[in-house]
């Protein structure tokens, strides 16, 4: 069994008044042929925390296991793993076979049969066995990434690792090789840690994700998890796009007052806010394609001004705005809203979330259907390849 864990890893760049903390006790367990998605801004440590567990960078505290053997003094060749890098990293002088071949001449004690049989194997199952005798230069940035998981993937690691590996590909490109990762990772079923800002990548993705901001774990769980019942105020505008509605407002005992309308609690949500808060100050939350248009007019509508209206093919995202609060809703594309028409919008109380206005921890989060569509086949119908379990992918 191949798997990885951190133990309150903690990584310090500087010293004295200088130092800065990257990676802030973060625990993990990364277990056998998972996906694990590493997610988060620009700085939040996620790439840090991945060069932590390849050896590439010296942990200042904590414990790094793979395969149940703490790594925290191996080298990185002696780790077991195989990492895929942002750019790609090809030698430009060696073909592509060269190029896959490389790491097993110099690291392993294969013959050079074995060698060419395993490069084969993976050029076929990659699609790349034309390209073998090109060299870098020759291909496109779609090839080339191919010709970067070869190279992990002869190897036959423990762990695979990679960092943002798509982020160089245009938008087309990097929505099929996203399906062909998860393609390829079925076929493999090696643990993988992939780091990406794309929040979309992570939700596609990952098994589980994890979301890290300033360093720190806020939230590990499957992305409906992450989606649907966010840990905090971060997690909740981090994960989804667009981003949740958040509106900052006062417990008043049975309602969200918000200002511009006092949002009435259920007794259920208000009894989770009396056991959560830590002051009077809550933010009510709402993503956008859960707010809806109506004709009705109760205790649960406003009536707002529409400023923006951005056509998105499918659906509209209207911007609205109403002293001072601005919001996004998201409608169908043939929907007829245009800037500057008033609408009346309702947060139904199933789906709203709220958040303590100091620590931002969630209050409680929107109810979460499980119920399976119409026309899922379970394995028995499909022969047994199709999900039956009710899974989140």
């Amino acid at each position: 069994m191949a798997n990885a864990q951190l133990a309150h890893v903690t990584k310090r760049f500087g010293d004295g008044g200088d130092t800065v903390v990257a990676v802030d006790d973060i625990s993990l367990d990364i277990e056998d042929g998972e996906f694990l998605v590493l997610v988060g801004p620009s700085g939040c440590g996620k790439s840090t925390t991945l060069r932590l567990i390849a050896g590439l960078e010296t942990v200042s505290e904590g414990e790094i296991r793979i395969s149940d053997r703490v790594v925290n003094d191996v080298k990185p060749k002696d780790r077991d793993i195989a990492m895929v890098f942002q750019n790609y990293a090809l030698y430009p002088q060696r073909t592509v076979r060269g190029n896959m071949s490389f790491g097993l001449k110099m690291t392993t004690d294969l013959s050079e049969r074995e060698i060419t049989d395993r490069v084969d194997q993976t050029a076929e199952m990659l699609s790349i066995s034309d390209l073998l005798d090109r060299k870098p230069g020759a291909l496109s940035g779609g090839q080339q990434q191919r010709v970067a998981l070869g190279r992990a993937i002869v190897r036959d690691p423990a762990l695979f690792l990679m960092d943002e590996p798509l982020s160089n590909l245009d938008a087309k490109l990097r929505t099929q090789m996203r399906t062909e990762l998860q393609e390829l990772h079925q076929e493999l079923g090696t643990a993988t840690v992939y780091v990406t800002h794309d929040q979309t990548e992570a939700m596609t993705m990952g098994d589980r994700i994890a979301v890290l901001d300033g360093g720190e774990l806020q939230q590990i769980g499957t992305p409906l998890e992450c989606y649907y019942e966010p840990a905090n105020r971060f997690v909740a505008g981090f994960i989804g796009s667009p981003s949740m509605n958040q509106v900052g407002g006062r417990f008043t005992g049975d309602a969200i007052d918000v200002g511009a309308f006092e949002y009435p609690l259920t007794d259920e949500q208000r009894e989770a806010v009396e056991e959560g808060i830590t002051g009077d100050t809550v933010t009510l939350g709402i993503r956008p394609e859960d707010v809806t248009l109506t004709d009705d007019h109760d205790s649960r509508t406003i009536e707002i001004a529409v400023s923006v209206v951005e056509p998105m093919g499918s659906e509209n995202l209207l911007h609205l705005e109403k002293d001072g609060i601005e919001l996004s809703v998201s409608v169908s594309g043939n929907q007829l809203v245009t800037g500057g028409d008033t609408v009346r919008v309702q947060f139904p109380p199933d789906h709203v979330h709220a958040f303590d206005g100091e620590s931002g921890k969630a209050l409680f989060n929107r109810e979460r259907s499980e119920q399976r569509p119409p026309g899922i086949l379970g394995n028995e119908e499909q022969g047994g390849d199709a999900v039956a379990d009710g899974g989140e992918r």
